[in-house]
């Protein structure tokens, strides 16, 4: 007797091959067949037999399950391992310790400073996750940590290049410019790394923009520590990487762009091994409308002449951003922003703000014409959604302005300074064109990701980045101008993502264990891009924005136990048993059914 039974759906194996109908059949987290159907469904067809559970997928797409390899859950999971606003869209398998910043090493207090305002989660609150939660202090505790939680997805991990750096150097060394890791501590984080990859971590993650700072009293502001470190340091444990064929993420410098030079470079295989490299970010944005041509062109010359392994990871939906007031991260670009970002407290930040010597330096700063930017700097493309002042909303900063007669940073300023974080607006950064978008998401060597998952809780979400892309795979095919199949689509949110990085999962094959998503063509619609909040309660009630297109996703299976089904979970989901698990590099992982917490 089987356990479960998928019948009648429009299979989409995750392989790029075509699509077809068939039975899925479902077995000790496994899938143990699939039965192809003839076009007429013949009697007797179908797959035979009784199962404990069914799910009717007829006119439904089924495919793997989708692979994040850009969260920021590292905090969140420890307090909520359900993971709930990735599962109920079809997200199967997620990464942690992006961006440079992971809890594998470092104390709590330190990764609390790392992780805040970066990512702009609220530090109390990530401390006191870490805090309550963290019993390891290395990696194999770590995985036995996530392990006994009731994860909601199956988990995999890179180590963070900073939180490395803290461990080994102290964050106040590790941040300074003028210090170097002694012969010892550079050792140590050699060992650090590469006991981290014994345990089946799949890389390390790195950051060099500077723009990326600590939060806390100790060393506010200080970029982060990867960002100090020296090439040669970056070298050594690129070293390591290649020769275990792991992976190395990375976001590079973003106000010069320079170093992405070094990390083309280092991915090469020339006289070499190849290391694995995924780069952040290729888009659209409108503060340079011309760079999307680089990207497909680079990662041919690298991966082709240079024989690399190297992707640029894309974000398939139109880059929507959203602000209360200056707490923006994208204000970290220029000097006077930065300054009022390291004000916490808003009665010291508005003397700031209000002060003429500082607006002459915002307005300065504000109106360079030729520096390096990834926010367009254009107040008319800038909407308030909310304000005290109802007369403002609907309007742009520069109608504002405009109604004023004053400069449209001084009415910028001004509303800041009059409503604080209830002043809210919102613009779009990039991946606005969709010709231009679609372009890009067909790209050599262009990879989705970057959804920053469990990040930014109230100025960007991208939880349903997979069935944002879907909806504008089937708005086009809809229209007649399709510009990918759903077959590529799929691939390219599971199979091609787990492949490159190195984790079981992503296919739907005989013997694949059963993640599996259900996909309602009819519920990809519109309401994918739709404005929605939800409480937070396991950070205390905090407000964040989501997505809850719940018509598209019918159905998630993590290692074939269905978790979500027609808007519902689990009532065992993420409480009491866990569906998930870490998943080492290279090595397949065995289903365990359920496993209570």
């Amino acid at each position: 007797m089987l356990d479960l039974k998928i019948t009648g759906g429009i299979v989409v194996d995750g392989t790029g091959a075509e699509r077809f109908r068939a039975d899925i059949g479902v077995k000790d987290g496994r899938i143990v067949e699939v039965r192809r159907r003839s076009g007429d469904d013949q009697a007797g067809d179908g797959l035979q037999g009784d199962a404990a559970h069914e799910i009717d997928a007829t006119g439904r797409i089924v495919a793997p399950g989708f692979v994040d390899v850009h969260t920021h859950y590292d905090a969140e999971v420890l307090v909520g391992p359900g993971l709930e606003e990735s599962v109920r869209h079809g997200v199967t398998t997620v990464l942690l310790g992006n961006c440079s910043l992971s809890t594998l090493y470092s104390t709590p207090v330190d990764i609390a400073d790392l992780f805040s305002r970066v990512e702009a989660l609220p530090r109390d609150h990530v401390l006191k996750a870490v805090d309550t939660h963290k019993t390891w202090s290395g990696p194999d505790e770590y995985i036995d940590a996530l392990e006994r939680l009731p994860l909601g997805p199956n988990i995999a991990a890179l180590v963070g290049h900073s939180d490395l750096r803290a461990h080994v150097m102290g964050l106040d060394r590790s941040t300074d410019r003028s210090q170097k890791p002694t012969r010892e501590e550079s050792k140590a984080m050699a060992d650090a790394l590469n006991s981290a990859l014994d345990a089946g971590l799949l890389g390390m993650s790195t950051m060099t923009n500077p723009w990326d700072k600590l939060d806390g009293d100790r060393y506010r502001s200080r970029s982060l520590p990867s960002s100090y470190a020296r090439w040669s340091e970056f070298r050594a444990l690129h070293k390591i990487l290649r020769r275990r064929g792991r992976l190395l993420q990375s976001i590079p410098n973003l106000n010069t762009k320079y170093d992405m030079a070094f990390f083309l470079a280092a991915t090469t295989g020339l006289g070499r091994s190849p290391l694995k490299v995924s780069l952040l970010a290729a888009a659209d944005p409108k503060a340079s409308p011309w760079i999307h041509h680089v990207f497909g062109p680079l990662a041919r010359l690298v991966n082709g002449p240079g024989r690399g392994l190297f992707r640029w990871q894309h974000l398939p939906t139109t880059f929507d951003v959203y602000s209360d007031g200056i707490d923006l991260v994208v204000f970290e670009e220029f000097g006077s922003g930065r300054a009022a970002l390291h004000l916490r407290e808003e009665l010291g930040r508005n003397e700031l703000l209000s002060d003429e010597a500082y607006r002459r330096w915002f307005r300065a700063d504000f109106e360079k014409k030729f520096s390096s930017r990834v926010w367009h700097r254009d107040f008319a493309d800038a909407q308030i959604t909310e304000c005290p002042d109802a007369s403002v909303v609907g309007k742009n900063v520069a109608e504002v302005a405009a109604e004023r007669g004053i400069h449209v940073v001084d009415a910028f300023l001004d509303l800041v300074v009059e409503h604080g974080r209830k002043f809210r607006w919102h613009t779009t950064i990039a991946n606005h064109r969709k010709r231009k978008m679609d372009k890009l998401i067909n790209s050599p060597g262009v990879t989705v990701g970057f959804s920053d998952a469990g990040a930014h809780l109230r100025n960007m979400a991208f939880y349903n980045f997979g069935i944002r892309l879907l909806h504008r795979v089937h708005e086009a095919e809809c229209d007649r101008r399709p510009f990918m199949s759903v077959a590529t689509a799929v691939h390219k949110l599971s199979a091609e993502l787990a492949d490159f990085y190195g984790v079981d999962a992503g296919h739907l094959r005989v013997g694949d264990r059963a993640d599996i998503v259900v996909v309602d063509p009819s519920g990809l619609t519109d309401e994918v891009t739709a404005y929605r909040e939800e409480t937070m309660p396991e950070f205390g009630g905090l407000s964040r924005m989501v997505n809850r297109n719940d018509r598209a996703v019918t159905a998630t299976l993590v290692a074939g136990r269905i978790v979500y089904r027609d808007g519902v979970f689990a009532p065992w989901f993420g409480v009491s048993e866990r569906a998930g698990s870490f998943l080492r590099a290279g090595v397949p992982s065995t289903p365990r059914r359920r496993v209570r917490a």
